[in-house]
């Protein structure tokens, strides 16, 4: 099985304004994916770590990347190919609820 990184970004707003069976079952659905062994979590505020040229570490508040929506959390999971990965993830919160979810194949580094 391939390995993903998923990040998941929404705001209170777009789940709020979810309906609440809708919400339910995708937090079912999230149960159901951590029983099938996913590591998932709900994200906190990020910092960007520097050490350019081994010349001494930097860290500064705050992400890198920039979205319209909050990085609202993170999974690690298993599927067989992206496809379904895919498949996965567009039951969870954040995809159901008015936010996007990003499928990243994790790929063994050299």
């Amino acid at each position: 099985m391939a390995k993903f990184v998923t990040i998941g970004y929404g705001d209170q707003d777009g789940y709020n304004r979810t309906a609440a069976a809708v919400r339910d079952g995708a937090h079912a659905h999230d149960v159901r994916l951590r029983a099938a062994g996913a590591d998932m979590g709900i994200a906190g505020a990020p910092v960007q770590v520097r050490n350019h040229d081994d010349a001494g570490t930097t860290v500064q508040s705050g992400p890198f990347m920039s979205s319209a929506l909050p990085v609202a959390g993170f999974a690690i999971i298993e599927a067989a190919t992206l496809e379904e990965a895919i498949q996965l993830v567009s039951k969870t919160p954040c995809a159901v609820a008015r936010g996007v979810v990003e499928v990243w194949p994790l790929q063994e580094s050299p």
